[in-house]
């Protein structure tokens, strides 16, 4: 492990806030910064960024931390993995550390893993150019792919007859325990590789690592398509294919599409910012993966039924990510594969500057199932266009779609205001005395949380009191110690409040990184990030500071009484309790 220092040092020059909002849109906020917790779903903004305090915290989901932590669980990186980015991020030099051994094991499956993927797609790109794999070959022409694409992606093949790639394997030293690991092989009746009479995509992290695999098969046998299984390396939901490249291809969108060969296909006429989910729908994950290199995404799913339900379940997942979103009309052809094919790039850039709005295509979409000639019919698409238009909680935003959609769709503009005045009242989203046209979204109300412990809860209030405010740490410093904290993790913290004060030199972000564990970084980063009541007067601040600690003295003092066996030491607590009220703290 790197050591305090080092680790403190990576902490200072790395400002939280200009990390964090190289993945989260932030806005200043009094002291702080907020913006949509890029760790859970949720559409108001309760993720909170202190540049005072070195911290994030979300009022939501509860996760917290500091600027590794946050690195650590967005990017699924070690803490070793997180320091070291952050540092060469920061120009710090780190020197050469000696890992734990549980760090060392899994930096060591991993790296095998890799070892063995890079192996694969090695193999199965020479397999693809043998005479073994002219039918994959051949597929391959005949989706007109040239050489220099199919070299590009590193396209290969996996051939009828199995057995080589795991005898290759075996053959580099590679036991069964991590050729299991690698969702290469099945070991149900014997070994089998996964992938066979299939054209092989290999999968790529965003530094170009091979992750895993997908499969097309030649012929018609189920599945048509097949993907690697989730390991170390491979998480369907945080991988996008294509994105190694569409990352860094410069343009002002980037394009979602169904498969691997709606990609390749893109790319190869120049549209290099397509990417694909892996075999799954489209996930929040996919959506925070693609804020983080753009605020523009293009839809173009497939154009039959499936693809269009497909679109309708992507679009507000994006929303929530914060993009702005499109949706490209492809008809009469089924796919981008096949579009371009037939009409050419050109073409399919017209349609790219001619994207729908995603909500005016939800509309749109919406429409097929009404008959407008009938007046029922007709009332009933305005009441479910109403009932769209009531999600936006911003009247600016609302007012301007109910007038885009009036416009476009012919309906009186005066009737669907009613009407969505109407309805948002009946639902409670507007207000019942606002005005027709003015609605005013509702507070979002959350889950409530288990209650916690009293004392626990008064131990935690302290310590928040004690970071944000010297001249309270001095007072209280004089009746409670460290050890006075009886929850096992307070009273660590506490210590190293008391050690940090000590020096002056006061990091609550560091203090967060002597702790290990997830629970305990949003434990702590909970507690600092969180803000004292400013609406208790004076009077009322100093009567609850005095309560707290007397009543954490007095708990300390009863835990202590009933753990000694010191005659003398029973006596001293004896009188130390009668003293208890003679504790006034004032502020």
């Amino acid at each position: 492990m790197y050591s305090r220092e080092v680790i403190d040092e990576v902490i200072s020059r790395n400002d939280i806030v200009d990390v964090i909002s190289g993945y989260v849109k932030l806005k200043k906020n009094g002291s702080s910064y907020t913006g949509l917790c890029p760790f859970h779903n949720e559409k108001s903004p309760s993720f909170s960024v202190s540049g005072q305090r070195q911290l994030y915290h979300c009022f939501g989901c509860g996760a917290g931390g500091n600027v590794i932590t946050f690195v650590m669980e967005y990017e699924n990186m070690t803490f070793l993995e997180a320091v070291k980015m952050l540092g060469e991020r920061a120009g710090v030099a780190l020197p050469q550390t000696s890992m734990s051994e549980e760090d060392r094991k899994e930096r060591g499956i991993r790296d095998r893993l890799l070892e063995i993927n890079k192996i694969a797609a090695t193999y199965y790109y020479r397999q693809l150019r043998s005479e073994n794999g002219k039918a994959g070959l051949d597929y391959l022409k005949k989706r007109e792919l040239s050489d220099s694409t199919i070299n590009s992606f590193g396209l290969g093949y996996a051939t009828q007859s199995t057995g080589n790639l795991y005898k290759l394997l075996k053959d580099k030293g590679y036991d069964d325990d991590i050729l299991k690991e690698s969702g290469l092989f099945t070991y149900e009746r014997g070994i089998h590789e996964k992938f066979w009479n299939r054209v092989i995509f290999p999968i790529m992290d965003i530094n170009n690592k091979v992750i895993g695999f997908g499969g097309r098969v030649m012929g018609d046998a189920k599945p048509k398509y097949l993907n690697s299984p989730e390991t170390r390396l491979f998480d369907k939901s945080r991988n996008l294919y294509g994105l190694n490249i569409a990352r860094t291809s410069r343009k002002p969108n980037m394009i979602i599409c169904e498969g691997y060969m709606d990609v390749i296909s893109m790319h190869q006429a120049g549209f290099n910012q397509a990417v694909a989910s892996l075999g799954t729908a489209l996930t929040p994950g996919h959506a925070r993966l693609l804020k983080r290199y753009t605020d523009n995404v293009l839809i173009t799913y497939d154009s039959d039924e499936a693809g269009v339900k497909a679109a309708l379940r992507a679009i507000p997942i994006l929303k929530e990510a914060g993009l702005s979103t499109k949706v490209i009309n492809m008809r009469p052809y089924k796919d981008p594969d096949e579009f371009i094919k037939a009409m050419g790039a050109e073409a399919f850039q017209e349609r790219i500057d001619n994207a729908e709005n995603s909500f005016m295509y939800e509309i749109g979409t919406m429409l097929r199932n009404y008959d407008r000639g009938d007046p029922e019919s007709e009332t009933a698409f305005e009441r479910e266009v109403a009932a769209k238009l009531v999600t936006f909680k911003e009247k600016l935003e609302r007012d301007n779609y109910l007038k885009a959609v009036c416009r476009q769709f012919m309906i009186p503009e005066d009737g669907m205001r009613q009407m969505v005045s109407r309805l948002g009242n009946q639902e409670g989203i507007i207000s019942r005395n606002a005005g027709a046209g003015t609605p005013q979204p509702t507070v979002e109300r959350k889950p409530k949380k288990k209650r916690e412990d009293g004392l626990r809860q008064a131990e935690k209030m302290l310590l928040t009191w004690l970071i944000s405010d010297r001249d309270i740490f001095d007072k209280v410093a004089g009746y409670i110690k460290p050890e006075d904290f009886i929850d096992p993790l307070f009273s660590g913290v506490a210590e190293k409040v008391y050690e940090q004060y000590g020096t002056g030199n006061i990091s609550p972000a560091a203090i967060i990184a002597d702790y290990a564990t997830t629970e305990e970084h949003t434990e702590v980063a909970a507690m600092f990030s969180a803000d004292l009541d400013e609406s208790l007067n004076n009077l009322e601040r100093e009567k609850t500071l005095n309560d707290i600690v007397i009543r954490i003295k007095a708990n300390s003092l009863n835990h202590e009484l009933n753990k000694t066996v010191d005659p003398k030491r029973m006596q001293e607590i004896i009188i130390e309790q009668q003293k208890l009220n003679q504790i006034h703290i004032k502020l």
